[in-house]
């Protein structure tokens, strides 16, 4: 695909990646790289591998995401973010289910990067509950966020938004983060039921959704610009640029595209936005809900 020309920002404002990994295989597995599509990521990527690409980018803030429902991903993040000059927020994992999540989220807090703790995630999509966030557990620990003035992100399918916008509505205090815009169908290039799923989920203030995950889930080998365009018009009228946040998905992303050609793509996809309004999804946004 032909790469945009690197938008302007104003100055002072800076360019955050609200959505990237990292893995290190020696300190543990990631279960879920199976299967030949996959093969390219099982392997190391660090944050000495993303720097380079991303200050070359112009990206002068990131979002570290978990990947395992393993408790230990946290502390080794929050200590990766303290030794960083890149990471600014953490978004990591710790049981919802389990009583005392409030002095969890406490004693995270309190170790080397505990400042850098902006959310927590569960790898919701592979729940094979559809309500699994309506359960009571997992609600009260949802609460604990809300009190620990955390945010909530979500990784789910399609199917499960329905659950994700009634959870929403029962925790209004509680900032709901849609990573991956819901994962909509794109490589069959159906918007239905996603687009209807999404402006509901939409519809509540207490939402916002990442501009993240789009080429992925598009043909890896073959997608354009003009694939995605529908799924990010959707989610671009339904949250609005101030509740939009862009992330690149690395290392994830590298299945289908470069770091900067997935930067560029958002760049493409919003190129109709004012430049105030792009001010929010590469960095005002993130830096507001995560508050970096």
């Amino acid at each position: 695909m032909r790469s945009a020309p690197h938008a302007k920002l104003s100055a002072g404002c800076v360019l955050v990646d609200a959505h990237h990994h990292v893995w290190d295989l020696s300190v543990r597995d990631q279960e879920w790289i199976t299967g030949d599509a996959l093969a390219p990521l099982r392997r190391n990527f660090s944050l000495a591998d993303l720097a380079p690409e991303a200050r070359a980018a112009g990206v002068g803030a990131t979002v570290l995401v978990q990947t395992v429902t393993v408790a230990q991903e946290t502390p080794e993040f929050l200590a990766l973010a303290a030794d960083s000059d890149l990471v600014a927020g953490v978004v990591g994992w710790t049981d919802l289910t389990r009583p005392g999540v409030a002095e969890t989220l406490a004693r995270l807090r309190e170790l080397p990067g505990g400042r850098h703790l902006v959310g927590i995630r569960h790898q919701v999509q592979s729940e094979p509950d559809p309500a699994w966030l309506l359960r009571p557990d997992v609600h009260r620990g949802l609460a604990a966020l809300a009190d620990a003035g955390l945010a909530y992100d979500l990784v789910v399918r399609p199917r499960q938004l329905p659950a994700c916008t009634e959870a929403a509505a029962r925790l209004p205090e509680l900032t709901f983060v849609l990573d991956h815009l819901g994962k909509p169908p794109i490589a069959s290039g159906a918007l239905e039921p996603w687009a209807s799923a999404v402006r509901a989920f939409a519809a509540r203030p207490n939402t916002v959704c990442k501009l993240s995950g789009m080429v992925t889930e598009a043909d890896h080998t073959a997608w354009t610009v003009d694939d995605l365009r529908p799924y990010a018009d959707t989610v671009l009228d339904a949250f609005g640029p101030e509740r939009l946040m862009f992330g690149s998905d690395w290392p994830v992303s590298t299945l289908a595209a470069h770091y900067t050609e997935v930067l560029d793509t958002a760049r493409l996809l919003t190129g109709g936005l004012a430049p105030h309004e792009r001010e929010e999804v590469f960095g005002g946004t993130a830096r507001r809900v995560y508050g970096l």
